[in-house]
């Protein structure tokens, strides 16, 4: 509930004559043409170029945020440009990107804005990629599942007491998104920032993996991501490598068939291999992909489907 001329906790909205309005419609602060590889998503167009699109605001409120900057801050504080939603479509298109991704703070916050480019993007071939924190309400979600084609989750953590003091959200709502996301046949990965001494135990690590064998599945691609000191964080130390390890081999002994390590350059854990033959399908170093074994939806080896939107 606002009163008059009040704004969200979003920063986003506002009480404008009895009505709750958007104020970032066609108001972007970042907009970038990044890799795919960068959201990150390792199974959707690999080696494509993503128009990334950003504005000012975000609903939750995490102490690690790396887009502080414009996710914290009010949409007269940012330095916007006015891009509508067929003038986005119209440069993502001469960019030579397939795909548009809504980024940098939660899109959840740019909701509208965010479905009416999808909707105008879809009919000229140009995908649409959410990446967000998943905390939103099921009525909206599903629209949102029909209008895009790809969502990538940071899966913050397991438990309530994470989200509550490291995000001031909850949890329960994340777990209801996810579900969601995956019975909607919309293409879906986790990223899991790995900080220490707030998520990093072995029991979180454990507990998280299990909920989403036994919730999503073990195709579900699932990334752990190396923290770096951010924001309200910087006492903290990056994510040691050993502890990124751990989770990566806690997850692929569990079951997990396409787990990842994120943010180490030159790491295994950022290769997909084929789950049945075991050879690897696509080698990467950072953004960059080196090698790209996957023809036909397939492993080129062995013709095992693997899961993803691949052409």
């Amino acid at each position: 509930m606002l009163d008059e001329g009040q704004k969200g906790n979003c920063r986003a909205r506002t009480n404008k004559d009895g009505k709750i309005i958007t104020l970032v419609y066609g108001k972007p602060c970042a907009v970038h043409v990044d890799p795919i590889e960068k959201k990150p998503l390792y199974h959707f167009l690999p080696a494509s170029k993503a128009y990334s699109i950003g504005t000012a605001g975000c609903n939750l409120h995490c102490k690690n945020c790396q887009n502080w900057e414009i996710s914290q801050s009010e949409p007269e504080k940012t330095n916007n440009i006015d891009l509508p939603p067929l003038e986005a479509v119209s440069r993502a298109a001469g960019s030579g990107c397939k795909s548009i991704a809504y980024t940098y703070n939660d899109p959840v916050v740019f909701y509208e804005y965010m479905c009416d480019i999808a909707k105008i993007a879809r009919p000229r071939g140009i995908r649409s990629v959410a990446v967000t924190a998943a905390y939103i309400n099921p009525e909206p979600l599903a629209e949102l599942c029909s209008t895009i084609d790809a969502i990538k989750v940071d899966f913050k953590g397991i438990t309530e007491e994470f989200y509550s003091k490291v995000c001031f959200g909850r949890l329960q709502p994340v777990l209801d998104s996810l579900k969601t996301i995956k019975k909607s046949g919309c293409w879906l990965e986790l990223v899991n920032l790995v900080i220490p001494t707030l998520n990093d135990g072995a029991d979180d690590i454990s507990r998280l993996v299990d909920w989403v064998l036994d919730n999503l599945g073990a195709d579900v691609p699932l990334h752990f991501s190396r923290f770096w000191p951010q924001y309200q964080l910087r006492e903290l130390p990056p994510t040691p490598e050993a502890t990124l390890d751990a989770a990566w081999k806690a997850a692929k002994d569990k079951g997990v068939k396409f787990a990842y390590i994120g943010n180490i350059a030159r790491h295994d854990g950022n290769n997909t291999y084929c789950p049945k033959c075991g050879k690897l399908l696509i080698k990467r170093a950072g953004y960059d992909v080196m090698e790209n074994n996957i023809a036909g939806g397939g492993c080129k080896f062995c013709g095992q489907k693997i899961p993803g939107i691949w052409e």
